[in-house]
């Protein structure tokens, strides 16, 4: 019976984490101004060094933005990156990256 609780508990704290993670594309959508001046606020890059966003994976965007903050990307863009991902919350990072996944 412990074992049935500990796993009930547990599986309720993994689909709690989903749902944290999944974000808001809507709040995202507010959120993106800094963003847009490289990526677009459709997601479509400005210039042709800057990745497009719109659709791409937000699993990978969360885990991108979160390694910039964290100061644990380097080259390329980090220059510019890895301030503007400092000033986000995980709130902000999973919002935008809903927003951005939610685009095609």
């Amino acid at each position: 019976m412990k074992l049935i609780l500990a796993a009930a508990m547990l599986g309720g704290a993994v689909l709690a984490m989903d749902a944290q993670a999944a974000g808001d594309p809507a709040a995202g959508e507010g959120k993106v101004a800094a963003c847009a001046a490289c990526h677009g606020t459709d997601g479509i890059a400005t210039a042709p060094i800057y990745p497009n966003l719109a659709g791409q994976n937000a699993e990978y965007l969360v885990s991108s933005l979160k390694a910039y903050r964290a100061g644990e990307r380097g080259g390329g863009m980090s220059a510019m990156m890895t301030p503007q991902a400092q000033a986000l919350s995980d709130e902000d990072i999973a919002d935008i990256a809903a927003y951005y996944a939610s685009l095609e």
